[in-house]
């Protein structure tokens, strides 16, 4: 499990953006598999679902964070969730900045992370995913360590 940013990313992060100003309004892309050794790379894996703030049936449909405290980036309402349109097992996603692009970039802002049932980057309530079913986020957040 590690939690990779791209070099999009990282380069924001050392500009004048926050990583709330490069989360707000992205997607995350669940795949099966292992995650790439770098978010720069492309995608690997099936994508098995689109997470966003309405199911991708709203026009405002990006993620949304609440208040930074401590340290902590929380998601904020409404929940995240999405329809499953493969079925498979969740082995990893990455978090697309607004407007992020897939495919392999050095400019764009994301993060991938490993999926599982506790103790991972993104924790699910399950990893095996069914076609048509929707599978909601209850909680993520995003910690920074002080040193």
């Amino acid at each position: 499990m590690a939690r990779r940013r791209s070099t999009g990313f990282v380069t924001a992060l050392c500009g004048s953006f926050g990583i709330k100003d490069i989360l707000d309004g992205g997607v995350i892309d669940i795949f099966t598999g292992s995650q790439p050794a770098s978010a720069d790379y492309v995608e690997t894996g099936t994508k098995l679902v689109r997470l966003s703030s309405t199911s991708g049936i709203g026009a405002n449909d990006g993620l949304r964070f609440g208040t930074a405290a401590a340290g902590t980036l929380p998601r904020t309402t409404p929940a995240w969730s999405g329809v499953v349109v493969v079925a498979g097992v969740a082995g990893w996603f990455r978090f697309y900045g607004t407007g992020g692009t897939a495919g392999t970039s050095a400019v764009e802002k994301r993060f991938d992370g490993a999926c599982g049932v506790s103790g991972a980057d993104l924790n699910l309530s399950y990893t095996s995913l069914v076609v048509d079913s929707v599978l909601t986020i209850p909680t993520f957040n995003i910690t920074e360590p002080a040193e």
